[in-house]
């Protein structure tokens, strides 16, 4: 008969980062909006109990380049988790079809086959305004509640390693 365990977060919150190392990757197009995304979760991780040194950020140029950013830094060895923002705003051509889709599917195979999370913070919205409201906004900051999640998968991967 198995033993159930509890591997959920403390209550009251996520579970401590500290001692973790997390590496946030931004995209630049509407760098408005995905560095306020940034800026959430770096103030969620030290608010977590992560140190600043612990916390690395980069930048590139757009959404579809998240996933190859990723994959380097996973091949690294160096994070305990990569978060990825990007903005993708709907426009009158198929673009934003292919570009959601490729680093869907990018984020999707990585998470699949790496051992090391990577937590999808990329908006797709239909409009600037649904963006910002995102983005620290009257919907709150998706980059926080990615750094919250961030946080929950390598506490999840510690209490796997540990089974």
């Amino acid at each position: 008969m198995a033993t159930a365990l509890s591997h959920s977060a403390p209550q009251g919150g996520i579970p401590s980062a500290e001692g973790k190392r997390v590496a946030i990757v931004t995209a630049q197009w509407n760098r408005h909006i995905t560095a306020a995304l940034r800026d959430g979760a770096v103030a969620t991780l030290l608010a977590a109990g992560a140190k600043a040194d612990d916390i690395d950020t980069y930048d590139v140029p757009g959404a579809v380049e998240l996933t190859f950013a990723a994959s380097q830094l996973i091949e690294a060895s160096m994070y305990d988790a990569v978060i990825v923002f990007g903005c993708v705003i709907r426009g009158d051509t198929p673009h934003f079809d292919y570009v959601c889709q490729s680093v869907t599917q990018g984020v999707t195979a990585l998470n699949a086959d790496c051992d090391t999370p990577v937590i999808f913070g990329v908006l797709t919205v239909e409009n600037e305004q649904q963006a910002l409201d995102r983005a620290g906004g009257c919907l709150g900051n998706k980059g926080s509640e990615a750094a919250e999640a961030a946080v929950c998968m390598i506490h999840f991967a510690d209490t796997v390693k540990n089974l």
